[in-house]
Protein backbone atom coordinates (compact mmCIF):
# COMPACT_ATOMS: atom_id res chain seq x y z
CA UNK A 1 0.00 0.00 0.00
CA UNK A 2 1.15 3.51 -0.62
CA UNK A 3 -0.01 6.09 1.57
CA UNK A 4 -1.15 7.82 -2.83
CA UNK A 5 -3.86 5.34 -2.11
CA UNK A 6 -5.74 6.57 1.08
CA UNK A 7 -3.93 10.35 1.27
CA UNK A 8 -5.10 13.31 -1.28
CA UNK A 9 -3.85 16.97 -1.47
CA UNK A 10 -7.58 17.96 -0.35
CA UNK A 11 -7.08 16.03 3.12
CA UNK A 12 -4.50 18.34 4.50
CA UNK A 13 -5.39 21.57 6.24
CA UNK A 14 -2.23 24.24 7.30
CA UNK A 15 -2.82 25.49 9.36
CA UNK A 16 -5.10 23.71 11.42
CA UNK A 17 -7.70 25.97 13.24
CA UNK A 18 -7.62 24.33 16.50
CA UNK A 19 -5.46 24.78 19.73
CA UNK A 20 -5.84 21.90 21.87
CA UNK A 21 -5.68 18.28 20.51
CA UNK A 22 -9.54 17.54 20.78
CA UNK A 23 -9.94 20.64 18.39
CA UNK A 24 -7.37 19.24 15.81
CA UNK A 25 -8.67 15.75 16.04
CA UNK A 26 -12.36 17.37 15.23
CA UNK A 27 -10.97 19.49 12.53
CA UNK A 28 -9.03 16.78 10.69
CA UNK A 29 -12.06 14.63 11.07
CA UNK A 30 -14.11 17.21 9.56
CA UNK A 31 -11.55 17.27 6.43
CA UNK A 32 -12.18 13.56 5.84
CA UNK A 33 -15.74 14.83 6.05
CA UNK A 34 -15.75 17.30 2.99
CA UNK A 35 -13.52 14.75 1.12
CA UNK A 36 -16.27 12.27 1.54
CA UNK A 37 -14.96 9.80 3.35
CA UNK A 38 -16.65 10.10 6.82
CA UNK A 39 -20.22 9.14 6.63
CA UNK A 40 -20.68 8.96 10.51
CA UNK A 41 -18.18 11.90 11.77
CA UNK A 42 -19.48 12.56 15.24
CA UNK A 43 -18.87 8.71 15.79
CA UNK A 44 -15.43 8.89 14.23
CA UNK A 45 -14.61 11.74 16.21
CA UNK A 46 -15.85 9.81 19.39
CA UNK A 47 -13.62 6.43 18.04
CA UNK A 48 -10.34 8.96 17.26
CA UNK A 49 -11.00 10.47 20.94
CA UNK A 50 -11.73 7.36 22.85
CA UNK A 51 -8.70 5.65 21.64
CA UNK A 52 -6.47 9.28 22.70
CA UNK A 53 -8.02 9.21 26.04
CA UNK A 54 -6.53 5.77 26.67
CA UNK A 55 -3.37 6.27 25.33
CA UNK A 56 -1.69 9.49 23.66
CA UNK A 57 -1.23 8.93 19.83
CA UNK A 58 1.97 11.80 20.32
CA UNK A 59 4.81 9.55 19.52
CA UNK A 60 7.50 11.90 19.76
CA UNK A 61 9.61 14.49 17.46
CA UNK A 62 7.04 16.14 16.49
CA UNK A 63 4.31 14.33 15.58
CA UNK A 64 0.63 13.06 17.02
CA UNK A 65 -1.34 9.92 14.78
CA UNK A 66 -4.17 10.00 16.54
CA UNK A 67 -6.43 7.41 15.06
CA UNK A 68 -9.53 5.35 14.88
CA UNK A 69 -12.17 2.89 13.37
CA UNK A 70 -15.94 3.81 12.23
CA UNK A 71 -18.60 1.61 10.44
CA UNK A 72 -19.13 5.00 9.02
CA UNK A 73 -15.58 4.96 7.17
CA UNK A 74 -16.17 3.60 3.73
CA UNK A 75 -12.43 2.97 3.09
CA UNK A 76 -9.20 3.75 4.77
CA UNK A 77 -8.09 7.27 4.58
CA UNK A 78 -5.60 9.93 5.98
CA UNK A 79 -5.83 13.71 6.82
CA UNK A 80 -2.93 15.87 7.74
CA UNK A 81 -2.86 18.89 9.55
CA UNK A 82 -0.04 21.11 11.03
CA UNK A 83 -0.75 23.59 13.62
CA UNK A 84 -0.25 27.38 12.86
CA UNK A 85 1.98 26.71 16.52
CA UNK A 86 3.19 23.85 18.32
CA UNK A 87 0.52 22.27 20.35
CA UNK A 88 0.91 20.02 23.60
CA UNK A 89 -0.05 16.72 22.31
CA UNK A 90 0.87 15.34 26.40
CA UNK A 91 3.46 13.40 23.66
CA UNK A 92 5.22 10.89 25.04
CA UNK A 93 8.88 13.02 24.91
CA UNK A 94 7.11 16.18 26.57
CA UNK A 95 7.44 17.83 23.15
CA UNK A 96 4.98 20.08 21.50
CA UNK A 97 3.35 18.53 18.16
CA UNK A 98 4.26 20.57 14.72
CA UNK A 99 2.48 17.27 12.37
CA UNK A 100 -0.67 15.74 13.24
CA UNK A 101 -1.87 12.62 10.66
CA UNK A 102 -5.11 10.93 11.38
CA UNK A 103 -5.99 7.90 10.47
CA UNK A 104 -9.03 6.20 9.89
CA UNK A 105 -10.93 2.94 8.66
CA UNK A 106 -13.63 0.76 9.19
CA UNK A 107 -13.28 -1.73 11.87
CA UNK A 108 -12.81 -4.43 9.68
CA UNK A 109 -9.32 -3.17 7.72
CA UNK A 110 -7.25 -3.56 10.87
CA UNK A 111 -4.21 -5.18 8.78
CA UNK A 112 -4.73 -2.12 6.17
CA UNK A 113 -4.95 0.02 9.73
CA UNK A 114 -1.60 -1.10 11.04
CA UNK A 115 0.40 -0.99 7.65
CA UNK A 116 -0.37 2.39 7.47
CA UNK A 117 0.50 3.71 10.65
CA UNK A 118 3.68 1.67 10.25
CA UNK A 119 3.98 3.42 6.89
CA UNK A 120 3.51 7.03 8.52
CA UNK A 121 6.05 6.44 11.49
CA UNK A 122 8.88 4.60 8.72
CA UNK A 123 8.65 8.08 6.89
CA UNK A 124 8.86 9.90 10.02
CA UNK A 125 11.53 8.39 11.55
CA UNK A 126 13.85 10.34 9.10
CA UNK A 127 15.18 13.69 10.99
CA UNK A 128 15.63 15.19 7.31
CA UNK A 129 12.48 14.25 6.09
CA UNK A 130 10.91 15.81 9.41
CA UNK A 131 12.67 19.10 9.19
CA UNK A 132 11.49 19.29 5.61
CA UNK A 133 7.87 18.79 6.79
CA UNK A 134 7.44 20.78 9.75
CA UNK A 135 9.18 23.84 7.53
CA UNK A 136 6.50 23.28 4.38
CA UNK A 137 3.28 25.48 4.85
CA UNK A 138 0.63 24.89 2.66
CA UNK A 139 -1.30 21.85 1.91
CA UNK A 140 0.40 21.16 -1.24
CA UNK A 141 3.79 21.40 -0.27
CA UNK A 142 3.03 18.39 2.86
CA UNK A 143 1.66 16.53 0.49
CA UNK A 144 3.73 16.31 -2.30
CA UNK A 145 6.93 15.45 0.26
CA UNK A 146 4.47 13.10 1.82
CA UNK A 147 3.68 11.02 -1.26
CA UNK A 148 7.64 11.69 -2.85
CA UNK A 149 9.19 10.25 0.57
CA UNK A 150 6.68 7.54 0.73
CA UNK A 151 7.77 6.74 -3.54
CA UNK A 152 11.28 6.95 -2.61
CA UNK A 153 11.70 9.68 -4.56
Amino acid sequence: MQLSEILSVECVRSPLQGTEKQAVIGELVDVLTAAGKVSDPAGLKEAVWTREQTRTTGIGHGLAIPHGKNAGMKGLAMAIGKPDQPLDFEAIDNQPVKLVVLLASPPDRTSDHIQALARVSRLMSSESFREKIYAAETPDEIYELVIGQDAGR
